[in-house]
């Protein structure tokens, strides 16, 4: 088992949340997945993904919701295919309108499950958010895929998506998928993409 999936988790989750522990468990055997614990700050997130690719060398990046914003932007710069579960281009929306404190929905591995939106933190994302397509290149319009939720009621950034990419899909979910939905849809493109070897 030599195959590699780096899944890159939402928001207020963490490497132990349902999407990851599911991908990870359908997929056990055929590919390895790993379920990092993301900072909370764009730039320091960015930097941890890149480490992880450059020592891990993954076949496949994952994300979902703001995982799906950081992997946009590493498939384009690390040269890996990658499946973007539910994307959040424009996370100042989402922070804005979230200040104050918060807690992680899943357990976090430095067992701190409280966090803080600020204004520093939604200028940060601000900054990312303004350049973060300026690394696609147009070898990877075939190799980064958008998976939509048609019940999603956050994120709705598929026009956005398609400006810059050719493969979009579609399940009949939420933003946040459940284990089934991750079994029954993120898996079977996941492997698809690891078996293609975009």
């Amino acid at each position: 088992m030599d195959k590699k999936i780096l899944f890159l988790h939402g928001f207020f989750a963490s490497g132990q949340c349902v999407p990851a522990l599911s991908l990870r468990e359908a997929l056990k055997g055929k590919a390895e997945v790993i379920t990092p614990d993301l900072p909370i700050h764009p730039d320091e997130a960015m930097a941890m993904i890149k480490d992880i690719c450059d020592s891990e060398k993954p076949d496949v990046l994952v994300g979902n919701s703001c995982g799906s914003f950081y992997a946009q932007m590493a498939a384009n710069i690390e040269g890996i295919p990658a499946l973007l579960g539910n994307p959040y281009f424009m996370m100042t929306e989402f922070l804005k309108t979230r200040i104050g404190e918060h807690e992680y929905k899943s357990p976090r591995q430095n067992g701190r499950q409280r966090l803080v939106i600020d204004e520093k933190l939604i200028c940060e994302f601000s900054e990312m958010e303004a350049v973060q397509f300026e690394c696609c290149k147009d070898e990877n319009k075939e190799r980064i895929w958008g998976l939509f939720g048609e019940n999603d009621t956050l994120a709705h950034f598929e026009p956005l998506f398609m400006e810059h990419y050719k493969h979009a899909y579609h399940f009949p979910g939420g933003h946040t998928p459940t284990a089934d939905e991750v079994k029954e849809w993120y898996v079977p493109l996941a492997e698809k993409m690891l078996v293609q070897n975009l």
